[in-house]
């Protein structure tokens, strides 16, 4: 048989499957024909049929929730205090030390031997799942092959990366990682504890257990050794710190992005809010304004910018060298944010959810977070002070429930 009549086969045979998918009112013609196209490109990577209708199996139509999803990243859109607030505050430091006690041998068993500090696991792990609590979240989890499908078949933008993806995440089955029924991520693709996307999947997983499986999804040794394995392949400095927050000098933010030695923004005037010096003057920092201009400053030495390996975003490699801090003992931030006047800082969010629990209008997690749950007490408590029900968190708000 040619290789061309194989292709032809393997086709038919594609479409044949999905033709026997179940026929309802939300089959997607042009994604199901999207999928049947998809096969040619993957049996380019050595997918075979089987392995390609095991995960398109029941597939007829796009995740409805993978396109809502994508039109809103957090990391992108939220002002850097409120994405901080979300994600460094006394909750995720509670949690992450309990789980620094339990899994205490594991993490210094992956210190020793990725080099990687065990406290920058943890907060990646916060960052990544909240500790694994969102992999029991069922609207969290989205089949893979699907997920990436979608994306692929209808949105533009991210068609090149979900392709790549969808064709890593075949291999992964193929390879006998993981059954197609348990290949569950995130709406991108983002797999586990750790949330790998398929090919680093396949570049960085680790069975740290010994079970004979690199299981990032149950398994939180084989997670947490996994981020370690890509933190230290794409250059981690072992003992070296992400950065420095720094008190900026006037007209200091038009330095913003720029990259110079320590003893040089020193010698600029920039200095740490506690008034110690840098440990070692010849390191190499560029200064990020995250805040903008009358914002905190940071020195970003090479560290931080490994942890962007793990994600791209500025104010999620903050994240997690601020929770790392946290989690070794060296404190939050000691300077403020440039918040609007009347915004609650994280201490005030707390706060409020605190005192809204009291009075039993909320019944959720003291976290920080104005999720519906906190935004519905709000609405009810504004209503009941006669004040605009906008179910937005406010000092005003706050001051009422204080007198």
């Amino acid at each position: 048989m040619t290789r061309q009549n194989r292709k032809l086969l393997g086709a038919i045979a594609i479409s044949i499957a999905a033709g026997l998918l179940p026929g309802t009112a939300l089959a997607d013609a042009g994604f199901k024909k999207w999928i049947n196209g998809f096969y040619t490109t993957a049996a380019k990577s050595g997918i075979s049929q089987k392995t390609y209708m095991q995960a398109f199996a029941g597939v007829s139509e796009p995740d409805p929730f993978v396109l809502e999803k994508a039109r809103y990243q957090p990391e992108f859109r939220s002002q850097i205090w409120d994405y901080l607030d979300s994600r460094v505050n006394p909750y995720t430091v509670q949690v992450g030390r309990e789980m620094a006690a339990k899994y205490g041998s594991t993490l210094a068993a992956l210190e020793r031997h990725f080099g990687v500090d065990r406290h920058v696991l943890l907060a990646i792990w916060s960052m990544e799942s909240n500790y694994g609590a969102a992999l029991e979240t069922p609207d969290r989890l989205h089949h893979v092959p699907r997920a990436l499908a979608t994306l692929g078949y209808a949105d533009a933008k991210r068609s090149k990366y979900a392709r790549t993806q969808l064709i890593a995440a075949l291999k992964m089955l193929q390879n006998g990682d993981v059954a197609s029924k348990n290949l569950m991520g995130s709406w991108a693709g983002a797999m586990g504890h750790t949330q790998f996307i398929p090919s680093s999947y396949l570049l960085y997983a680790i069975d740290a257990d010994g079970n004979g499986r690199k299981d990032i999804w149950h398994s939180v040794p084989d997670a947490l050794a996994t981020a370690a394995n890509l933190l230290a392949k794409n250059g981690w400095q072992t003992g070296k710190t992400w950065g420095y927050e720094i008190v900026v000098p006037k007209g200091g933010h038009a330095h913003a992005g720029k990259t110079k030695t320590l003893a040089q923004w020193a010698a600029l005037g920039f200095v740490r809010p506690s008034g110690k010096g840098f440990k070692n003057g010849a390191e190499r920092a560029e200064l990020k304004m995250l805040g903008g201009a009358n914002g905190p400053g940071f020195l970003m030495t090479k560290n931080f910018f490994t942890i962007k390996r793990y994600n791209a975003a500025d104010s999620y490699a903050l994240a997690v060298g601020l929770l790392a801090d946290e989690l070794a003992g060296y404190g939050g931030m000691k300077q403020s944010w440039p918040r609007p006047d009347g915004a609650l800082d994280i201490k005030e969010k707390f706060e409020l959810q605190t005192r809204m629990q009291a009075l039993g209008y909320y019944d959720g997690k003291i976290d920080g977070n104005f999720g519906s749950g906190s935004k519905a007490a709000i609405t009810a408590i504004q209503t009941r002070l006669g004040m605009e029900a906008d179910g937005q968190p406010s000092k005003i708000l706050l001051n009422k429930l204080r007198n």
